[in-house]
């Protein structure tokens, strides 16, 4: 794969699925066992009567409706995955042996069916396929009587998005990005460095050395697949690694090890001693993070609308002139530097006069749509400056995490020194003080680094939603059943 593809989503094609009529079942049949096509589903009143095996399903009281999909019979009782029979099977014989699965099965096989146009003695069904596998699915289907043919994109319609798996750290990264929505299929696929800034503002706000390094043993209690009941969530111990590593060297440079106890000294500062300084470095790290994501988002609008749509988009070209123009114009006023104050404020000015563009353009014009226009723009310059601010909560949730390290600490020293009761007293408040310290600072920093993904970065990167990719597939039993 060339390193050019891994930052997109897989590449789609449209095809059509061609087949004699009466070989459709046949190849219906590889294509569910395959499980590499998006199959277009007929919504249209006239198809919305249960088949025979829909009806049988419902008679055995499952409901063969998936609200999730929208395709039919997806699971049996007890979520019992569908199975496809080779051979046509016996739908009574099936329903008196209760077997909802070979039902469920069929039930998805009808709603095909029944989507698929006819012409003659041929039959059709249109869907989208990954690229790659065109070929190879192109030589399976000619094996029982099919042909997958290739076609022409709709106008306006955008393909299905599937984003790359390969990979553990990717993988792991992966629902950071599915959790705030589909990446739309022009645009760049951000998991892996979404993942990485993510793990790194947790860091900022959780620095504490001895915490990060439990949640390095976490993960690695993960990925042995311990203890059982996690082993679900044994893909996401690259993510809980890179958390716990960011955790742990950001907790080196504070001089943070279970709190302020002096195992390690101080590489970069204390935060209860030089908040400000702290807090200057979390809202430039800010900055650092919205001029990329600034950037992304230049490459998104380009994709998505050509250079038009990435020149005057508040969240392309004339947004990231605003933002750097104003930057550049906070700088030289707070260092005295006139020549600097007016390049900023006129690279700010340009940018602004560029997105008043584009934004009237997608009005209705007249007075109306210049009063829009003033809004949003009014919008355009406050977002910037909320979003930089809003990076401060770095500092303000690592200031709170230092504190409560250093109170569980000074209760540990106040109590050590009273004898062995109070040595007793000064374990049981250090553990139990970092156990509580360890859990309420790990769910805030968590969500709040989440908060500044969603709404301050992705903001920009995304201005649509796409689709997910769902292919149909069904598992093929090949042994025979009653027919």
């Amino acid at each position: 794969m060339l390193r050019s593809e891994a930052a997109i989503p897989v590449r789609m094609r449209r095809v059509a699925i061609v087949a004699p009529y009466g070989s459709l079942r046949e190849v219906l049949i590889a294509l569910a066992d395959a499980g590499s096509v998006e199959i277009d589903l007929i919504d249209d009143p006239a198809h919305a009567l249960p088949g025979p095996a829909s009806a049988r399903l419902q008679h055995l009281g499952t409901d063969p409706a998936n609200p999730v999909t929208g395709h039919r019979a997806r699971t049996g009782p007890g979520d019992t995955p569908p199975l496809l029979s080779a051979a046509p099977p016996d739908l009574d014989a099936l329903e008196a042996e209760g077997r909802t699965d070979l039902l469920a099965g069929e039930a998805q096989l009808e709603e095909r069916l029944a989507s698929a146009v006819r012409r003659g003695t041929s039959a059709a069904l249109a869907g989208w396929c990954p690229a790659a596998q065109v070929a190879p699915l192109t030589e399976r289907l000619a094996g029982v009587g099919g042909a997958l043919v290739p076609l022409r994109s709709p106008p306006g319609t955008d393909p299905p998005t599937l984003l790359r798996g390969a990979g553990t750290v990717r993988r792991s990264f992966t629902p950071l990005v599915t959790t705030y929505g589909t990446v739309p299929y022009a645009d760049l696929d951000p998991t892996v460095p979404a993942g990485i800034v993510y793990v790194v503002m947790f860091g900022v706000m959780f620095g504490d050395a001895g915490h990060g390094a439990l949640l390095l043993l976490a993960a690695l209690a993960l990925r042995l697949g311990r203890p059982r009941g996690l082993a679900p969530l044994r893909r996401i111990w690259p993510f809980v690694a890179g958390a716990g590593l960011a955790s742990t060297l950001a907790g080196v440079a504070y001089g943070e090890f279970f709190g302020p106890t002096g195992v390690l000294p101080v590489l970069w500062l204390n935060p209860l001693d030089e908040p400000m300084r702290l807090l200057a470095a979390a809202v430039g790290l800010g900055a650092a993070l919205l001029a990329l994501s600034y950037g992304a988002g230049i490459v998104n609008r380009w994709r998505e609308g050509g250079p038009a749509n990435a020149v005057y988009a508040p969240s392309g070209i004339a947004g990231a002139a605003v933002f750097l123009g104003l930057g550049v114009l906070a700088g030289g006023a707070y260092t005295g530097g006139t020549a600097f104050a007016v390049a900023g404020g006129a690279l700010a000015g340009t940018g602004l006069a560029l997105a008043a563009w584009g934004l009237f353009a997608a009005t209705a014009g007249g007075a109306a749509g210049a009063m829009q226009t003033g809004v949003q723009l009014f919008d355009v310059v406050v977002r910037i400056g909320s979003n930089v601010i809003s990076f401060a909560r770095l500092a303000a949730f690592g200031l709170t995490h230092a504190a409560l390290g250093m109170i569980v600490w000074d209760g540990t020293t106040a109590l050590a020194g009273r004898g062995p009761a109070g040595l007793v007293a000064a374990v049981a408040v250090f553990t139990a003080g970092n156990a509580l310290a360890f859990a309420l600072e790990a769910l805030v920093a968590g969500v709040q680094a989440l908060r500044l993904e969603f709404y301050e970065l992705f903001s920009r990167v995304f201005e649509t939603q796409g689709r997910p990719f769902r292919p149909w597939h069904v598992p093929v039993q090949r042994t025979e059943v009653a027919s």
